[in-house]
């Protein structure tokens, strides 16, 4: 195990503790340094990465362009390291994040294979306990345990007298599971299941897969960077990011939404505009008119052209009926994939629809569906996540008065920027609940998030405080707000993870706020004014 950091015992006292050594964690790490603040960071895992580091599925890949999904912090790092694809894979993104880490040293102080367990607040002091039974203290908190990094296993009857291997697309295994002449189930049909399922078919003897949601998903048209296309970005890296932060979901600025309404289109310019959004692949497919998430009659002319090319590529029309998505594209986040529904026409892929009923139960030998029995050899869970919330609530966290998180937030996640919580004081979660968070460039978000709480640190002891939390008022009112924003687009309509729908009893409420710029503009004002909404001692 590795000591707190030069022989620090367990109890020791920094300025901040850190829970989480993914991208958010190694750049709050970075900055608290720089300002002077002694800090550790405490990782369950056995080294850096977060999300990249559990998520090594295969086909796993980003769906935000690599050019993009880094750090702009440091002008040398981004100048320096070289991608290698438009959608960069796992095993790269993980070899970036090690280089980050080795690049600025910041191993010396992380604690790995240490999860925390518990932190309370007593004293003007944060108090975490870790699983290995020891303490530290520090006087600020920062969450940096991600949005999707609590996997979701749904309880199915029989799971435990599965006979094979079964396997999470969250939580994978350092060894790369062998499926060469193998059965096997996949249950779920959301983004890890949709990149992994046409690689898992190449390798498997028979591929059966358990839908009960279909989900819209677009081409990625991944392809090696063109080094002229990387000399013209970092040519002028500075403005490229500057525009792209300035895009509602801060990246894409290559090929921006389009701010005319479908409306103002006539049928053959609409089917023009989704066509070249499709051919040129990825996330950018939603930007396709001004309206698409805010007009029913836009977002349906969408959604039927991608059943229409769901329908040319599936040759087995019941097939092709099945994997057609009927809600609202893009209320559930839209999948970007190679060959994703071209694999469903291979003979040893199987779609079994399990909508009506679920999974009756799983067997020593398989699974069971509408008394039908279904042979397998491995079983692979791409069910997804306790998104934005999940791993905070598995953490005993206690402020003010003992008062629980979870009892604060048993009506769903309340929040004041998406930074702090009334009852909590001294503590931060980066991209929590109530932010731009997963409905943006993580990453742009994150180095958002870590330079506001530096910056909120560094004013507090330039003024003498000592301490900062969320008012309840100015808490009710963000909650207010960030609900009025999604009300006013068609996120809502759909029983997706952004509201909580894919966990059993957690409380439904739209969880990120829509629009990065506005809410930069924001946090930039509660700051300017003093931390309006804010009460420091």
């Amino acid at each position: 195990m590795m000591p707190y950091g030069q022989g620090s015992p367990s109890g020791a006292r920094f300025d901040m503790l850190v829970v989480g050594a993914g991208f958010a964690g190694l750049y709050m790490l970075h900055r608290a340094r720089r300002d002077g603040l002694s800090v550790r960071v405490l990782e369950a895992a056995g080294g850096v990465g977060g999300t990249w580091y559990w998520n090594r599925y295969p086909g796993a890949r980003c769906d935000v362009e690599s050019l993009e999904y880094c750090y702009q912090f440091d002008e040398a790092l981004q100048q320096e390291w070289q991608w290698s694809e438009r959608f960069a894979t796992q095993p790269e993104i993980l070899r970036y994040a090690n280089h980050v880490a080795e690049r600025f040293a910041l191993r010396r102080d992380i604690r790995f294979d240490t999860r925390v367990v518990a932190a309370s607040y007593a004293d003007a002091t944060w108090t975490v306990r870790t699983d290995q039974g020891d303490e530290a203290s520090a006087q600020f908190l920062v969450m940096a345990t991600g949005c999707l990094s609590s996997a979701n296993r749904p309880a199915i009857k029989g799971l435990e007298t599965f006979a094979g291997p079964v396997y999470h697309t969250g939580e994978w295994p350092h060894a790369e599971p062998d499926f060469s002449g193998r059965r096997v189930g996949v249950i779920g049909t959301g983004s890890s299941a949709i990149q992994s399922i046409p690689i898992i078919a190449q390798r498997a003897k028979q591929l059966t897969v358990f839908q009960r949601t279909a989900n819209y998903t677009v081409p990625a048209k991944n392809a090696p960077l063109d080094p002229e296309h990387v000399a013209r970005i970092k040519s002028d890296y500075p403005a490229f990011r500057a525009r792209n932060s300035l895009q509602i979901n801060a990246f894409g600025s290559n090929m921006p939404r389009s701010s005319v309404p479908a409306r103002e289109l006539t049928a053959a310019e609409r089917r023009a505009a989704l066509e070249a959004r499709w051919q040129y692949g990825g996330l950018f497919f939603l930007g396709a008119f001004g309206d698409l998430l805010l007009d029913k009659a836009a977002n349906d002319e969408a959604a039927e052209f991608v059943r229409g090319k769901i329908r040319g590529i599936v040759r087995d029309p019941e097939v092709a009926r099945l994997l057609s998505p009927q809600q609202v594209i893009g209320c559930k986040r839209l999948c970007v994939d190679t060959d994703y529904y071209a694999t469903f026409n291979r003979p040893n892929v199987r779609l079994v629809d399990i909508s009506a009923s679920g999974i009756d139960e799983i067997t020593p030998r398989g699974a069971r569906v509408n008394g039908d029995a279904f042979e397998l050899d491995a079983l692979v869970f791409a069910t997804g996540f306790d998104a934005m919330t999940g791993t905070l609530l598995k953490i005993d966290i206690r402020g003010r008065e003992g008062r629980t998180l979870r009892e604060a937030w048993r009506d769903g996640p309340r929040t004041y920027l998406g930074l702090c919580i009334a009852g909590f004081p001294n503590f931060f979660t980066i991209t929590g609940p109530g932010s731009p968070s997963v409905l943006t460039n993580m990453i742009v978000s994150i180095e958002q998030h870590v330079d506001w709480i530096a910056d909120c640190i560094s004013s507090l002891r330039s003024n003498g405080c000592t301490s900062i939390e969320a008012r309840p008022e100015a808490q009710e009112a963000w909650v207010e707000h960030v609900n009025a924003v999604a009300d006013r687009t068609l996120y809502p309509q759909c029983n997706s993870w952004y509201v909580g729908a894919n966990i059993p009893g957690k409380t439904r409420v739209f969880m990120p706020l829509l629009g990065f710029p506005p809410y930069v503009e924001k946090c930039d004002e509660v700051a300017a004014r003093g931390y309006e909404g804010f009460e420091t001692d």
